[in-house]
Order: C-alpha cells, then structure tokens, then sequence
C-alpha cells in the first residue's frame, strides 16, 4: 500500500443515544462511528453493503479491531471520521480510522476485515472491481 493512502472523511453528531447519563460518549458508539463511516467509504467505491451481496456474493466482516481513546466526545458534538486503507492481502482488507472533533483526534482505530461468501461465511479473495481501486 502507499504510504499516505486516500483518506475519506464522514460527519457524525452524537446523539443523547450515544451517551451515558453525564452526556459523555460511552465507549462502544465510537465503534457504530466508525461502521458508519466504513459503509459510507464503501459507498464511494459504488457499492452499499446490501449490493455486495446481492450482486458479488460476498460481505466483509469484522475479525479485529483495536481502539484507542484519547479525549471524550459529547453529546452534540460534530464530529469527522476517518478511514483508510493501510493493507490489502487476498481476503484481508485493513483499515485505520480517526475519529476527530475539529483538529482534536478522540480516537483511533485499527480495524481488520474479511471479505466471506455470503452462503458459507468463508473467507474469499476480495472483488477484483474493488482491489484495483485499493492498490497504489
């Protein structure tokens, strides 16, 4: 991969949901951030999630995430979340992802997916109409 890949960017405001009571982020909305962010990069590529299945056969699935949490988003925040590709192998894709309020990065993450065939759940290479546009 290059060394500084595309980065994509997507607004989120925290809801009262995303909350616990004293209105502080609780710590698993940043990984519903960030999926959103993900299936919106998707998007870019022209495909939905529901597409890659119905039209390729195939769904990318979660085998890993690392998080790290510097400073505490709140309620109403607008925040920006990033991702990018940083590692591509035959079924593998990986991903870092930022998530910032302004310039302030309240984390970031690093997040391993698998692409699987719909019907078996085992791991299949990644779409070639996809992989061309994630290589250098």
């Amino acid at each position: 991969m290059s060394e500084s890949p595309e980065v994509f960017s997507w607004p989120v405001r925290v809801y009262f949901q995303d909350t616990d009571a004293g209105g502080v982020t609780y710590h698993a909305s940043y990984v519903n951030f960030m999926e959103r962010a993900r299936t919106e990069w998707l998007r870019t590529f022209g495909f939905s999630n529901a597409g890659l299945m119905k039209t390729l056969g195939v769904v990318f699935v979660v085998r890993s995430l690392r998080l790290e949490y510097f400073r505490p988003a709140l309620l109403d925040d607008l925040l920006q979340v990033t991702a990018a590709v940083t590692g591509l192998g035959r079924s593998r894709l990986t991903l870092s992802q930022t998530v910032l309020r302004g310039e302030e990065k309240l984390a970031e993450g690093e997040i391993h997916l698998v692409c699987v065939d719909v019907a078996t759940f085992k791991p299949v290479s990644v779409p070639d109409i996809l992989r061309s546009q994630w290589k250098e």
